[in-house]
């Protein structure tokens, strides 16, 4: 049951981060959902709408998203974003 609080609090702080990076996202017609948090404190995203198929996201994965939940949510060890798409 704590874990679940724990969870749920996490989710609350790394929302609010991605919500820091999400006007820039819908800007250019994306988005981002958090699909799962692991034990060992790894954060998995998806990118969405137009952000999944942009050959940027990986620079607006590093720059913008990843960097906005390590640095509001200390405990979190590593973010992944499960459909980068690589730049040409």
């Amino acid at each position: 049951m704590e874990t679940a609080i724990v969870n749920d609090e996490l989710v609350t702080r790394i929302e609010r981060a991605l919500d820091s990076v999400r006007p820039y996202l819908a800007a250019d017609g994306g988005n981002v959902k958090i699909l799962e948090i692991t034990d060992d404190k790894t954060v998995r995203l998806e990118l969405m709408g137009s952000c999944g198929s942009c050959p940027m996201s990986a620079m607006t994965f590093k720059g913008g998203l990843e960097e906005a939940i390590l640095k509001a949510v200390p405990e979190i060890k590593k973010v992944e974003a499960i459909n980068i798409t690589p730049a040409f």
